[in-house]
């Protein structure tokens, strides 16, 4: 990144922050997700026995385990995914019970999922879209749209700007023609304009190089402390985490959380891999 471009990506940054002081849709106050004894099957096998996690405003909480483990399933669980079944447990944001709920209704309440593989959805704009989801406003997304205008779109640039995406590619319907890593930018702006409590980033470094895996990391890193977002990273890799502080990392095993510890955990499983805590089950 040039000089110019470091300038600009930081105006933009700045005029994100003061736009989402004004306006935060969600408030100042603490949120909390808790994920008690949540037990979860997919294809009709269960794959989650009992997972217990709290994840607070600010908070960074990363997922790690060896594949087959049920990292995907968790996430897909978390956010009401059609075809991943809750059969006991409880997820709570704020009190508010979020099993039985469609996602639409579980994002309204404030989760947002940042997708492994973000997909394309021709004639589906991205201004739409984010129109649509604003949680403070429950009349149709045209109508929002109208309301929000020019306000909204010039939130978009900024956060594009501040992530790294040329703003360019906003005009494109979501996620068509876009490589792997500005798809996942596309994700983080999203993120950005939403300003939800609570992210659950599904292997969002996937795909991303390492130029774009710092941008992304050090932005969502900034969110944490300047707008309080709670993030639970699912990853494979430590790599993510030298500029994502984690608070907390959990090892997932077959289904089951098997240990936790803070960075340092991550750290060691870099350099010993799963083996000893498979070994234990």
């Amino acid at each position: 990144m040039t000089a110019a471009e470091a300038a600009e990506a930081a105006k933009a940054t700045r005029a994100v922050d003061e736009a989402n002081a004004a306006t935060g849709a969600y408030g100042g106050a603490e949120h909390v997700l808790e994920v008690t004894n949540l037990h979860a099957s997919a294809g009709g096998r269960e794959v989650l026995h009992g997972i217990d996690l709290s994840v607070r405003s600010g908070e960074v909480h990363v997922i790690m385990g060896p594949n087959g483990s049920g990292k995907s399933t968790l996430a897909h669980a978390l956010m009401g995914r059609p075809g991943t079944e809750v059969t006991e447990g409880s997820i709570a944001l704020d009190g508010q019970e979020l099993v039985g709920l469609p996602a639409w209704q579980r994002a309204r309440a404030g989760l947002f999922l940042a997708l492994q593989h973000p997909v394309e959805v021709p004639g589906v704009g991205l201004h739409s879209l984010l129109a649509a989801a604003d949680p403070d406003d429950t009349a149709t997304a045209t109508a929002t749209a109208t309301r929000l205008g020019d306000a909204l779109t010039d939130r978009m640039v900024d956060e594009a700007k501040a992530v790294g995406l040329d703003p360019r590619l906003l005009r494109r319907p979501l996620n068509v023609d876009l490589s792997g890593g500005e798809r996942k930018r596309t994700e983080m702006l999203q993120l950005g304009v939403l300003r939800p409590p609570i992210c659950i980033l599904d292997e969002v470094d996937s795909g991303l190089d390492v130029d774009a895996l710092g941008e992304v990391a050090r932005w969502l890193q900034r969110a944490t402390s300047e707008w309080g977002v709670g993030i639970l990273a699912i990853t494979h890799f430590n790599r993510f985490l030298v500029q994502l502080e984690a608070d907390v990392v959990h090892v997932l095993v077959d289904g089951r959380i098997v240990a936790t510890g803070d960075a340092a955990l991550a750290l060691e499983l870099e350099r010993t891999g799963y083996v000893g805590y498979q070994e234990e089950r």
